[in-house]
């Protein structure tokens, strides 16, 4: 596998419910120093990302309506509107993993779809709570949506921890389905082996809190 800097993939996360606005920049510093695509956050601080990551290229991520996505539409809609108002590049929006369970298609179509025209949208599909067959229909409605990116889960998400292997095995099947959209892969993703996985496997993003450990093994490793 040809060699290549994971900083330019990879959106460094710091999601803990206790963080401080300290450590929030410090988080954006990181990012500033390696070079990274993003930085991911919650919504409470959209803002203060958005000012530390000023002047720069790496866009303000925002992670909306985690774990499973169950917010009502509107309060998805008015979350999505004001992270864009507070400065937000991009969304990271959970799917509602319970209508994809029950089948309710037409209505997360519709969700996503107002959705993915506030801002550019990634679709977290919660993939460690589906089948294959669903992860293969949510990764088709994330496409006909107008996002552009459908991604396997969050870092909090207990399913989202699921071994690198299995990861992989999803990533192959969101691909597959949904060609054309960009693949993010979270959860577990530690190393930079972990990471050459993953994008062996088809993802084109990253989603880590480890970015600082990957990029000391790579910066070893060349």
């Amino acid at each position: 596998m040809k060699k290549f800097n994971p900083a330019k993939i990879i959106d460094h996360t710091n999601i803990k419910a206790n963080a401080s606005a300290k450590e929030i920049k410090k988080t954006c510093q990181e990012a500033k120093k390696y070079g990274f695509r993003g930085v991911c956050v919650n919504t409470r601080w959209t803002k203060l990302v958005s000012e530390e990551l000023k002047k720069t290229k790496i866009k303000t991520v925002v992670l909306i309506d985690p774990p499973l996505g169950l917010s009502s539409h509107p309060k998805r809609v008015e979350l999505s509107k004001q992270v864009k108002k507070d400065g937000a590049d991009e969304l990271d929006i959970v799917i509602n993993v319970i209508d994809i369970k029950y089948e309710r298609y037409n209505e997360v179509l519709e969700d996503l779809k107002e959705i993915s025209k506030i801002l550019p949208t990634k679709v977290i599909i919660g993939s460690g709570y589906l089948t294959n067959k669903e992860i293969e229909k949510a990764s088709e409605l994330v496409k006909k949506a107008g996002a552009f990116c459908v991604k396997t889960a969050t870092e909090k998400d207990p399913l989202g921890h699921i071994e690198l292997e299995e990861k992989a095995r999803h990533l192959k099947i969101m691909k597959e389905s949904a060609p054309g959209l960009k693949i993010k892969a979270a959860g577990k993703i530690r190393t930079f082996k972990d990471v050459q996985m993953m994008v062996k496997a088809g993802a084109d993003i990253i989603g880590t809190s480890s970015s600082l450990e990957i990029m000391r093994e790579y910066r070893r490793s060349h």
